[in-house]
């Protein structure tokens, strides 16, 4: 009698006390179980979505600018001003980072976006410092120079508003 209780009445096979092995004999758990666990898989919180769309938007265009401009300077004459053009290509791949960081989501891609908006931050500070203190040290500007007031100053207000966000997406 024990063994009609523990058999499944639709596919015949008997049951156990474990229920992963439950869910194995039977499709339609597995697909249950699947769905759990992708669910799991998933962050908690997507970087992306609502305001981190437009922090999106806005390191995508910085870093198609900032990329554009350093190779276009590397072309024109890389010797005239190398500090400028490499601080413009470092721009662009911590920019880029950042955006794939945003994009990506999870908690991982999250820490490390905000590690790499506070030196973004910090380089901003520091070449837009050095740029006024030392302007011989910069024959041409870069996307930081003077804090970024060549790009309206976006690139000092944008790490700081993407730190905002970080760190309320952490406690979300």
């Amino acid at each position: 009698m024990a063994d009609m209780k523990d058999t499944d009445e639709v596919s015949g096979v008997r049951g156990t006390d474990r229920p992963e092995v439950d869910a194995a004999a039977r499709p339609e758990a597995g697909i249950a179980a699947r769905s759990e666990a992708d669910a799991a898989a998933k962050p908690s919180f997507h970087l992306g979505t609502g305001p981190g769309r437009v922090l999106v938007w806005f390191y995508g265009v910085f870093t198609v600018a900032a990329a554009s401009r350093s190779i276009v300077e590397v072309i024109r004459g890389f010797d005239r001003a190398p500090l400028p053009y490499s601080l413009s290509a470092v721009a662009a791949v911590v920019y880029g980072f950042i955006t794939y960081s945003l994009v990506r989501g999870g908690e991982k891609a999250r820490r490390a976006a905000l590690a790499c908006c506070a030196a973004e931050l910090l380089g901003v500070l520091v070449v837009g410092a050095w740029t006024l203190a030392e302007p011989s040290a910069f024959p041409d500007s870069t996307v930081w120079s003077d804090f970024g007031m060549g790009y309206l100053f976006i690139p000092v207000i944008l790490p700081v508003t993407g730190m905002i966000w970080l760190r309320r997406a952490r406690k979300a």
